[in-house]
């Protein structure tokens, strides 16, 4: 008799393009917004040239500066459960005055 597996659904993250994975929205990236700095979560392979080339040419803004972030996993305790909560690599783009990026 040939055993089945059962198969599971996979969830898949929308991503914006290869190097920028999606906006990070958080109360405290959109107080920074104010300022011009807007911040995105990147793929772990990223750089800031790259980052930079792509958010120029996704939102036709110019970045004055990126500066990048790896904020290592953390471990979790939940309804009686250890777990891990992921880590990721998050980049700030500061643009000039004036420039604004719109998320839909």
């Amino acid at each position: 008799m040939a055993k089945t597996t059962p198969t599971t659904e996979t969830k898949t993250v929308e991503t914006v393009s290869a190097v920028i994975i999606a906006p990070r929205v958080t109360e405290k990236a959109s107080q920074q917004s104010t300022d011009n700095a807007y911040t995105f979560i990147v793929a772990p392979s990223a750089t800031k040239l790259a980052i930079a080339a792509e958010i120029k040419k996704m939102y036709k803004v110019t970045p004055l500066s990126v500066k990048i972030t790896k904020i290592p996993p953390q471990k979790t305790f939940i309804r009686g459960n250890w777990g891990m909560k992921a880590g990721m690599k998050k980049a700030i783009v500061f643009l000039k005055k004036g420039d604004t990026i719109a998320f839909s």
